[in-house]
């Protein structure tokens, strides 16, 4: 029986300079973690500072460095950098490409609108759901409950909204329409949009009065189904299990996945993962910490993002000490959201990677073309067949 355990943790959005074609995606200047930490006046990272963050911006060309974290003689983790290879910079193709995946077209987006949404789309969705719809445009999620939140009260309406990311979100009121019939309106919108190959439909319950509306923790990701198996696939059909932390269920679309402990924040993430180390699961630990990306980036937040930061740098500090000596654990992230930058998208960026096993010093890992490296590494270190794309950067 396999009885080796390796941790995933994907820094949601935690990018560490500009890739190559960042300027195709209007990108060019943006860096997360130096553009951020000198918005802040430097950060106070102790434990990624040990494990070797500081020492990646100089393997990059023009890498600049991190404000208060320098690099360390010592690297206690092998340290590099990823640059994605697949089209798009969102969520569903970062972690798609984390887990094997290489996607050649990018998917379906919307123009800002409005109109955003294609006519038929919409009237199809109407008919399905018996509710009209409103916005249909790109916004900002809390600004266009501001906005139509009163009306979507009165009317009973569907909000529906996008981004410059491939989704289509859909907001209610949990008062008006109940979550789970939100969720259904959702299933209705994923299954008509899967033609159109669109990355997500996004269920966004919120609740409260004019002025003081909040958007709930119950946020429901319906993903398009994978073109093809992940790593994680892969792993269990070898009986090793694959747990999942934070949204990742929702991202993979439940393939692969043997557990899903469903949180909605960093905080609630990081206790998961204790709580699973504490139980000596074995096999895959994938985890996503969420808030860096959900509650900073997109709103354009550095100090936020700084604090997120720190108290993540602070719970690494509390995890690796619990880490058996044949653990291993990675950390990267799925794509940049520069705090700093215009707008209020991601950004397309190379992102950090750190492995580490306790008690053994690290090493340039260099720049890693392609995120799938790590699912090929994974491949390695489980004992199976090699996958079909990526380089393993520890055989």
């Amino acid at each position: 029986m396999n009885t080796a355990r390796v941790i995933v943790i994907i820094l949601d959005s935690v990018g560490i300079g500009a890739a190559p074609d960042a300027a195709d995606y209007n990108d060019a200047g943006a860096n997360t973690l130096a553009n951020l930490a000198e918005a802040v006046g430097g950060l106070r990272l102790p434990t990624f500072e040990q494990l070797g963050l500081g020492n990646i911006p100089a393997l990059l060309p023009g890498g600049r460095p991190i404000a208060g974290v320098p690099p360390v003689l010592h690297p206690e983790a092998d340290y590099g950098a990823m640059r994605e290879l697949s089209v798009g910079k969102d969520t569903t193709t970062g972690h798609w490409e984390i887990a094997g995946l290489h996607l050649t077209e990018g998917f379906t987006t919307f123009p800002p609108g409005p109109p955003s949404f294609p006519a038929g789309l919409l009237k199809t969705l109407e008919e399905r759901t018996g509710r009209g719809i409103l916005g249909n445009k790109a916004a900002s999620g809390t600004a266009i409950i501001e906005e139509l939140g009163a009306e979507q009260l009165r009317t009973g309406n569907l909000i529906v909204y996008t981004s410059a990311d491939s989704v289509m979100q859909i907001a209610a009121h949990e008062d008006v329409i109940p979550v789970e019939q939100l969720y259904a309106v959702c299933a209705a919108a994923r299954e008509l949009c899967n033609p159109l190959k669109v990355g997500r439909v996004i269920a966004r319950p919120y609740t409260g009065q004019p002025g003081r509306f909040q958007r709930t923790s119950r946020r429901k990701d319906y993903s398009l189904p994978p073109p093809e198996p992940f790593i994680m696939e892969n792993l269990q059909a070898a009986g090793i299990p694959v747990h999942t932390i934070g949204k990742l269920d929702d991202i993979y679309d439940r393939h692969g996945i043997s557990n899903s402990r469903h949180t909605t924040n960093n905080h609630d993430s990081q206790q998961a993962l204790l709580e699973l180390i504490a139980s000596d699961a074995t096999g895959l630990i994938l985890a996503n910490f969420i808030d860096f990306d959900m509650l900073y980036g997109h709103r354009r937040d550095a100090r936020g993002y700084a604090r997120a930061l720190q108290d993540t740098d602070a719970f690494l500090s509390e995890l690796l000490p619990r880490l058996k000596s044949d653990d291993r654990l990675v950390l990267t992230a799925d794509h940049g959201n520069d705090p700093t930058f215009s707008g209020t998208d991601h950004t397309r960026e190379y992102v950090p990677l750190l492995s580490y096993t306790p008690q053994r010093h690290g090493r340039s890992l260099g720049i890693r073309q392609g995120f799938f490296d790590i699912a090929q590494t994974l491949a390695g270190w489980f004992r199976l067949p090699a996958w079909p794309r990526g380089v393993a950067f520890d055989p």
